[in-house]
């Protein structure tokens, strides 16, 4: 069941009841909040409950009352009662407490709404949901609660909400009503409904949501990809909550990649090496680690050799054997295609803004570091930029020179927004080949997705999902 909900708070002129509930064309929720609730109620309480009892005279078929007011406006008629609390700072330690006093103000539904702080906030908020004998709406808001949103019905919520402006939110973290529609398929999420994310902090920025969502909708799995805000310091309860919450497996970004390696009960050797995970899978007791950074760059780049090459043995013999590398860069990707490279026999070189990190990665890879500025020292034949340098919205910016460049080096710029990084830009004016961020992209989240899955990956539909991700033209 559709239902909207009128926040007449938000009406700066005379409200008319009458003309906004005349042949609504769907069931309405009325909710007229108080500014200390978040709204922008400006006139008096007496004025605001007046208006609430008239809506439930006029048959609202919901009405929101604060859990301090529910026993001051009465049941009438076919109105059913939403008791509410609002906390825009912690969720609070007492939450059965509240909601049961709230269940007792004769609530037809009881909905808290509280700020996450820790993700297990939000296992708190969905275990209440679930054992909740009154039906119980429960959200913790902000980026870290965005999963109690996306999977209410799940744990027993009768409805969630959504604002259906795409430039506007009505509360911290509330997803538009086109996301909760067409990426994640709210109404269709059920007990069955595999659950897969990523892990990273910040994460509203990532795309691997549009990404994998539309692969496994496309591939006919009745399945789920997740944002799932996590603090550096707060993995661990994430990872113990995982089984728990049906969980499955989860891409892992910064800042948790090398931490992430920890709490594997096996990897595979690759990641060992690296020093970092990018993707866990959940197996029953068994965390399972894998590296498919490592993997998609190597691709990549065999790949690349391979085509100029123009045989599988010349690849082999000469073309990453003592290839001239240049890496920008000491971050968890860049520790990731030095390890491959390595084991492949090149010639590596690092430079990052912070020489110490530079040094500490050479250092484990076996590899010389350089000062950042000393890096047009280093005449290599294949140029990685490892660093965020040109990334969304920095779009001016290039971490290596376009004179620097010749039609002899291949460049790969494992910045995927924008696709077109300056670097790469400046790298087909000279002509070299190259290789770009979304290239690299598709490839790992492919490797994911059948990690995930089982299946093979439609990589020309995830490399649409990712252009269209990251394009400055938008579609409403």
């Amino acid at each position: 069941m559709k239902l909207v909900e009128l926040r007449l708070d938000f009406l700066g002129r005379a409200i008319n009841l009458t003309r906004l509930l005349t042949d609504r064309p769907t069931p309405v929720v009325i909710t007229i909040r108080r500014r200390e609730d978040g709204g922008r109620w400006m006139g008096s309480e007496a004025d605001r409950q007046m208006m609430l009892r008239a809506a439930v005279v006029a048959g609202a078929e919901y009405i929101d009352l604060e859990a301090d007011v529910a026993d001051e406006i009465p049941r009438y008629g076919n109105t059913k009662r939403i008791v509410s609390y609002h906390d825009f700072n912690e969720t609070p330690d007492n939450l059965a407490e509240l909601h049961a006093h709230m269940a007792a103000s004769d609530a037809d539904i009881v909905k808290l709404a509280t700020m996450a702080n820790s993700f297990a906030d939000n296992v708190r908020m969905m275990e209440l949901v679930k054992n909740a004998k009154v039906p119980t709406i429960g959200i913790c808001m902000g980026d870290i609660g965005t999963p109690t949103r996306i999977l209410a019905s799940r744990f027993g919520s009768p409805f969630t909400y959504a604002t259906y402006s795409t430039e506007r939110t009505l509360a911290p973290g509330q997803l538009n009503y086109k996301q909760m529609n067409d990426l994640y398929h709210f109404d269709e999420i059920n007990a069955d409904t595999e659950l897969f994310g990523v892990v990273a902090d910040p994460v509203a920025h990532s795309h691997s949501p549009l990404v994998h969502n539309r692969a496994m909708q496309a591939a006919g799995v009745n399945a789920r990809y997740l944002p799932f805000r996590v603090a550096k310091d707060d993995l661990h309860h994430f990872i113990d909550a995982c089984p728990k919450l049906g969980i499955h497996g989860v891409s892992i970004t910064i800042p948790h990649k090398e931490s992430a390696l920890n709490y594997c009960t096996q990897a595979e050797s690759s990641c060992t090496g690296i020093g970092a995970i990018n993707t866990m899978i959940f197996d029953k007791e068994d965390r399972l680690g894998y590296n498919t950074d490592y993997r998609a760059a190597m691709d990549c780049i065999t790949e690349i050799y391979k085509q100029s090459a123009g045989n599988e043995r010349a690849i082999n013999d000469r073309g990453i054997q003592g290839l001239k590398v240049l890496i920008l860069g000491a971050g968890g990707v860049s520790r990731a295609i030095a390890w491959g490279l390595k084991q492949r026999g090149a010639e590596i070189t690092i430079a990052s803004r912070t020489f110490e990190r530079s040094a500490m990665l050479a250092n484990e890879m076996t590899a010389r570091a350089i000062a950042w500025e000393n890096r047009y020292d280093v005449k290599p034949q294949l140029l990685v930029n490892g660093s965020p340098v040109g990334m969304h919205p920095n779009l001016d910016s290039s971490p290596y020179d376009q004179a620097a460049i010749n039609q002899f080096m291949v460049v790969f710029d494992t910045v995927y927004n924008p696709e077109n990084t300056l670097l790469i830009k400046y790298a087909r004016e000279q002509n070299a080949r190259i290789i770009t961020g979304v290239d690299m992209f598709v490839r790992q989240a492919a490797y994911q997705f059948k990690l995930f899955t089982g299946r093979e990956a439609s990589t020309a539909l995830m490399r649409q999902a990712i252009k269209d991700a990251t394009s400055n033209v938008r579609f409403n």
